[in-house]
């Protein structure tokens, strides 16, 4: 199940990017806000959870070690509150005022680690996200597919830690994996998949191809 579109058209546009952890988003999303902005485009970068001042507490609660322990559904709610937050105080402002929204993770991202990770099932996890959204849907989806195996290579190459979620076993992140490309799939026309092996320039080279079309 998706949420269904219950906003307005905006001037703005939306663009999110998702995939596993270690898939290298947050690298493309910068360098897409750079290439956007050297096109004359007002662009506002965010994450998720965050992007808020609750937002950014709540991310602590489920994503540092030593938080106590949290509960599947505590879990996906808290993540769908975030996001609520999100919406309403960050992008749609930012797409009313016809800015470019470029987001690290969003719904997808619950549906697939909540829905299917967890097993709390995609459905009841998109009708929570779908409420706390208003039905808001991307513009674009850049998925960037990356194995378990590539991804943990990259998340613990340098000196920073796992957080909670990076350190589950790795039979949990190829459930994302799965999860991740079924949402794909099942509409074709609103993401972009690429092979996150692929070199960076590569990868940026068809993004932004890709935006520049919306």
């Amino acid at each position: 199940m998706t949420p269904q579109q219950t906003f307005p058209m905006f001037p703005g546009r939306f663009i999110v990017f998702e995939g596993g952890d270690g898939a290298g988003k947050s690298t493309q999303a910068r360098l897409l806000a750079d290439f956007l902005r050297g096109a004359g485009r007002e662009v506002l970068p965010t994450r998720e959870p965050g992007g808020t001042e609750i937002g950014e507490r709540l991310r602590s609660l489920v994503l540092d070690h030593g938080q106590g322990a949290v509960d599947a559904r505590t879990e996906a709610l808290i993540f769908a509150a975030a996001r609520a937050a999100h919406v309403q105080q960050v992008i749609v402002p930012a797409l009313e005022a016809g800015n470019i929204v470029i987001s690290d993770r969003y719904v997808d991202s619950s549906i697939a680690y909540q829905g299917v990770g967890r097993g709390l099932g995609t459905g009841d996890v998109a009708c929570i996200n779908e409420w706390a959204t208003g039905g808001l849907l991307p513009d674009l989806t850049v998925l960037l597919d990356v194995s378990a195996t590539a991804g943990r290579a990259r998340r613990t190459a340098g000196e920073a830690a796992e957080d909670r979620m990076e350190s589950e076993p790795d039979d949990f992140h190829m459930r994302i994996r799965a999860a991740f490309a079924a949402l794909a799939a099942a509409a074709p026309e609103r993401y972009l998949v690429l092979d996150a092996g692929a070199p960076i320039a590569e990868l940026a080279t068809s993004i932004h191809a890709r935006v520049a079309g919306l």
